[in-house]
């Protein structure tokens, strides 16, 4: 039982969702069988969710300084305590600098965690990007947070939902800059990357489809150069490393056959040409019951020297402190953290 990994998880803006997610998804014995859980977040916020989920017979808070004195046990939550939050003054689902500071200073603790080796890996719920600004941490998201921390230059994102997996050549930047770093070297460093992460999901030989960035990939050179002078190149170099990478592929039609099987993982050119296909199929919204009746898919930063998994959703600020809101992304986060954590102890 003592190989199970330790997974680090980060509670997210103590205003938003991740609290509660967090409470639904270790209310679980199943997990406590796969992994051991440390929350590394706010235990008078953590305690506020379990009483609106009415959890307070049957779930208990374990506040540590350290994970050596976590207890691992189900029944009782380990958080490694970070005192952030003034309960006075705490709203769910409103901006503030305080619960910035607090997400902030989560994830900044997470990554020291992993890289001394005190965690396994790391699962983060979101956090609200206007908040840690007004905490004065300026970053677009969890990814760039990971990539200083972490000394990390080439990194990329990837979604994956079920045998759908997309990796991309740049995330949070606007669609000019995007056109502009589609350049050989960033693709051809993302096709590389791609292939690393599904070796390390325990794929022998990937096959990586690479879309195109314009459309019908430039209809050669009709609609744009970006396919013959920076992707196709990319795409060869790949290939004389023996990665098997195909493309450019049509982006209207590349996650369609993604999914039908042809490819275990896809280059996307920009940030939204990868979210959205992956958003359509995992977030399902019931227009009877006029909820979300499904929230699912997981974001992983691949090229980091630790592991880091994470939701694939916002703070949900709108229904944050209600108890409605579904665990299924961080439970897939586990999951996958838990995966990538045992390839790497094998």
């Amino acid at each position: 039982m003592n190989k199970r990994p330790i997974l680090g998880i980060t509670m997210g803006d103590p205003a938003g969702c991740g609290p509660e997610i967090t409470i639904k998804a270790l209310r679980n014995p199943q997990m406590y069988e796969k992994c051991r859980p440390i929350v590394i977040g706010d235990c008078n916020v953590l305690a506020d969710s379990i009483r609106i989920l009415h959890e307070e017979d049957r779930i208990h808070l374990n506040p540590v300084s350290s994970v050596k004195d976590a207890k691992f046990e189900f029944g009782t939550i380990d958080v490694y305590q970070m005192d952030l939050i003034d309960m006075a003054k705490f709203e769910y689902g409103k901006v503030s600098a305080m619960c910035g500071e607090a997400a902030f200073q989560c994830v900044k603790k997470v990554i020291e965690l992993a890289m001394a080796g005190e965690v396994d890996a790391t699962i983060t719920n979101a956090l609200n990007k206007e908040a840690i600004n007004l905490a004065g941490h300026h970053y677009s998201g969890h990814t760039e947070i990971y990539a200083e921390f972490t000394g990390t230059d080439k990194y990329t994102m990837m979604l994956a939902h079920e045998d759908l997996r997309v990796v991309h050549v740049s995330t949070h930047v606007s669609l000019r800059e995007a056109c502009d770093r589609v350049k050989k070297e960033r693709v051809l460093d993302v096709i590389r990357i791609a292939n690393n992460a599904c070796k390390q999901l325990g794929i022998a030989s990937p096959r990586i489809g690479v879309a195109g960035l314009n459309p019908h990939s430039g209809e050669g050179g009709l609609f744009g150069r970006e396919e013959i002078e920076e992707i196709s190149p990319a795409i060869e170099a790949a290939k004389a490393e023996g990665i098997l990478a195909d493309g450019p592929v049509p982006p209207d039609s590349l996650f369609s056959k993604a999914r039908g099987g042809w490819y275990d993982i896809v280059v996307a050119m920009y940030h939204d040409q990868g979210h959205i296909p992956l958003k359509v199929v995992g977030f399902v919204y019931d227009k009877e019951a006029k909820k979300w009746g499904a929230v699912s898919g997981v974001n992983i930063t691949l090229g980091l020297p630790i592991i880091r998994a994470s939701v694939d959703h916002g703070t949900a600020f709108g229904h944050a402190g209600q108890g409605v809101q579904n665990e299924i992304s961080l439970v897939n986060a586990m999951e996958y953290g838990i995966l990538l954590a045992n390839n790497r102890n094998q």
